[in-house]
């Protein structure tokens, strides 16, 4: 059986930016709801380096959260505010990045998300080569330096930032080629990329077996996963719709036996439900689902 863990930034963000659930109410409903863990979202009130600065404060932390039954199944770090393809000095994204990392050493956080930060219309003002270059060259000193801590990093690639054509997806992940890189599999943006072709610039790239060709493309390079339903739409124009399981289009009966040979080097399966107005309320909902996920397949 799969662990099960649910991202905690779908109780800050969006439509919880101005009321966000208190992150000891977070835990105790997702032990509650025997979940086997949960993924930081590391920024607003909910643990991130800046809170948290001390480790003792951080082995604290992390020590109410294995209280509770629970573990840390990844980090989503703040990286948002620092520039990655726009400039070619990466030295504040790196001192972020390892800020983080040291983060994720202490509280015993397995793995790190990574995105490319800046949107898909970079390109009207630095040329892709440029960009690309400084993608992998930042992304591999990151992997070095995390796999020296023990954690491994994952680039979540999705419409809304740079880099979302399959032939970029997988192309990079090879130039990356760092055994300490991967990509992160979420299911509603492998559709919205490979199937739907949402916010590419230039010529669009679809394959046609969308998601699930996508997926059998990345065998041997996802070592995350994420797995929500996807409607088809945007999120504000902006990022997949991250809709509960059962209210979108896609076929789990063909997905999870892909992502059962995906070589995944862990056990667990992280709900996404970012942006959805009720995510609190329908997390039970969600839980059902992926425990029925679960059960039928991976049992």
């Amino acid at each position: 059986m799969k662990k099960i863990s649910i991202g905690t930034w779908a109780y800050t963000i969006g439509p919880y930016a101005d009321n966000p659930v208190p992150w000891d109410e977070v835990v105790t409903k997702l032990a509650a709801l025997r979940f086997d863990g949960l993924e930081l979202g590391g920024f607003g009130i909910h643990p991130h380096p800046d809170n948290l600065p001390t480790r003792e404060g951080r082995r604290e932390c992390a020590q109410k959260v294995r209280d509770a039954g629970l573990e840390f199944s990844g980090l989503a770090a703040n990286l948002w505010g620092e520039h990655l393809l726009d400039t070619a000095d990466n030295a504040a994204y790196l001192a972020e990045f390892r800020k983080n990392l040291a983060f994720c050493a202490d509280m015993g956080i397995p793995g790190i998300r990574v995105d490319a930060v800046q949107p898909p219309t970079i390109f009207d003002t630095v040329d892709y080569a440029t960009a690309r270059d400084r993608a992998v060259r930042t992304w591999r000193q990151c992997a070095k330096d995390a796999a020296d801590e023990g954690v491994y990093v994952t680039w979540e690639f999705e419409p809304g930032f740079a880099f979302n054509k399959p032939s970029d997806i997988i192309g990079i992940v090879e130039e990356v080629g760092h055994p300490n890189f991967g990509i992160m599999y979420d299911t509603c943006h492998a559709h919205m990329v490979a199937a739907v072709g949402a916010r590419q610039p230039g010529e669009k790239e679809t394959l046609p077996g969308g998601a699930l060709e996508l997926a059998r493309k990345l065998r041997g390079k996802i070592n995350h996963l994420h797995l929500i339903d996807s409607d088809g739409t945007l999120h504000d124009e902006d990022t997949s719709t991250h809709a509960p399981f059962g209210g979108g289009v896609l076929d789990y009966d063909v997905l999870i036996p892909e992502l059962l040979q995906s070589g995944v080097p862990h056990d667990w399966w992280t709900i996404d439900l970012c942006h959805w107005p009720d995510a609190w309320a329908v997390t039970a909902q969600c839980k059902r689902a992926i425990d029925e996920l679960n059960r039928k397949f991976a049992s």
